[in-house]
């Protein structure tokens, strides 16, 4: 009746009660967010995947200029390519998760909880948030093993992306934050800070990629080539998810390559 009868009263009920529902409703929803975090990452990392997968086609187009003339991007949509478009995507993107992961090892391994099920073949390569992680090494139906930049067995090509000079990338089987960029003749102007990306000249990763920058350099005694450390970009302790890169024309590139050897034999 208090309620009721007197506006003052029925001002302060309302306000509480307004500010008690609104307080239990923020909360629920706090807790509900929480748990739709897994779709929403999800969902994230596809869009991601498919952002990555259509980047990857421009830069193709654009690197089939001829002369002066630049090929026009096609701006339409990987996922609406068909028939003749969608033969020019040279490179596709799929998701996975590590199941495994070492890094206090000279000889390292990753883990990922797809395989040949999932469209997962050898020599497809791994990267996660645009940073390279390893090569796909062996396949199960429903899982994958990766060699591991930080596995001393390992070479990548890899390049200066200021200047385009090429060498070879390995570990040397002690900090796993650092690895070892090679072949990189004296003359070539180098700075600390330098981004190193992928070259592209391996069929498993596209050209560009992010592997690190350089943190430190040196001229070895009577070589005519740096010896440059390089900080990776991955942080491999804490790697979680992964994409897998496939090339849709390896098979082609791999069986043309094989003449070679043929026709040295």
């Amino acid at each position: 009746m208090i309620i009721s009868y007197n506006n003052y009263q029925r001002a302060k009920f309302l306000t509480s009660s307004n500010f008690l529902t609104g307080s239990i409703y923020e909360r629920f929803s706090t807790f509900t967010q929480f748990f739709d975090l897994k779709a929403a990452n999800n969902e994230l990392i596809q869009e991601n995947l498919r952002l990555r997968t259509t980047l990857q086609s421009y830069i193709q187009q654009r690197n089939m200029a001829v002369g002066n003339l630049e090929v026009p991007l096609d701006l339409t949509p990987i996922d609406t390519l068909k028939g003749d478009s969608a033969r020019k995507v040279i490179y596709a993107f799929t998701t996975g998760r590590i199941v495994n992961n070492s890094v206090n090892q000279r000889h390292n391994f990753i883990t990922i909880n797809k395989g040949r099920r999932q469209g997962v073949r050898p020599d497809m390569g791994v990267i996660s948030a645009g940073k390279v992680v390893g090569l796909v090494t062996n396949v199960s139906d429903n899982y994958s093993t990766a060699i591991s930049v930080l596995n001393s067995k390992w070479k990548l090509s890899a390049k200066i992306k200021s200047n385009d000079y090429f060498g070879s990338l390995s570990w040397n089987g002690r900090d796993y934050r650092t690895v070892q960029l090679n072949e990189i003749p004296y003359h070539v102007m180098v700075n600390k800070g330098d981004t190193v990306v992928t070259t592209g000249f391996s069929s498993s990763f596209p050209e560009g990629i992010m592997i690190g920058t350089i943190a430190d350099y040196s001229i070895g005694s009577g070589s005519n080539f740096y010896k440059i450390e390089v900080t990776l970009a991955a942080d491999f302790r804490s790697l979680v998810e992964v994409a897998l890169v496939e090339n849709k024309h390896r098979s082609e590139i791999k069986q043309l390559e094989s003449l070679n050897n043929t026709n040295d034999n």
